[in-house]
């Protein structure tokens, strides 16, 4: 049996917590999920990412393009799951969320509770977009500081044909992904 990472240990806390959450881990992702053999959810996450709406100056990056020490819980599965980063220069995390909550991404809507106002210590927020309400896949956009601007990290979970999510006890429901 393979051992746990601590990012698959905070998927499984963030489930048993009854809520998707974004859960904080020092390690790195993982790499991406391998292929589910689901070809129309990978075609939806793809068209997720692609459709990825971000501000003005935005280019694109890899992986250690900032900090993101925190991660999404998507609690159903299967999934097919894509990331993508970004940085914009000469921007504050504040005024990229707000850009990405004014300029939806394809036809997906936010989850986030915005505006945000300026704040010189905000050095991160999550912005998510799922396809309708009460959703559990879409895409969830995490705003870090750089010292250059921000790192933007972008989530992409289609759900496959097969995908099931947990059943909370006494009607409780799952929040929405970027909730944390």
């Amino acid at each position: 049996m393979p051992s746990r990472s601590p990012r698959a240990l905070v998927v499984i806390l963030c489930a048993a917590a009854l809520t998707a959450c974004s859960g904080a881990s020092p390690d790195p992702p993982e790499t991406p999920s391998p292929a589910t053999g689901d070809p129309a959810a990978r075609a939806q996450a793809e068209a997720w990412l692609e459709a990825a709406a971000l501000p003005p100056g935005a280019v694109p990056a890899d992986d250690g393009a900032g900090e993101f020490f925190s991660f999404t819980g998507w609690p159903c599965t299967p999934i097919e799951e894509l990331e993508g980063f970004w940085t914009i220069p000469d921007t504050t995390v504040a005024a990229a969320a707000n850009w990405l909550l004014a300029h939806p991404t394809a036809d997906l809507v936010t989850t986030a509770i915005g505006p945000y106002a300026e704040d010189p210590l905000l050095d991160n927020l999550a912005v998510g977009y799922i396809p309708a309400d009460g959703a559990q896949e879409g895409v969830v956009y995490t705003i870090v500081r750089t010292p250059d601007g921000v790192a933007v990290r972008a989530e992409v979970v289609a759900l496959t044909e097969a995908a099931e999510c947990p059943e909370l006890p006494d009607g409780g429901t799952l929040g929405p992904p970027g909730q944390g």
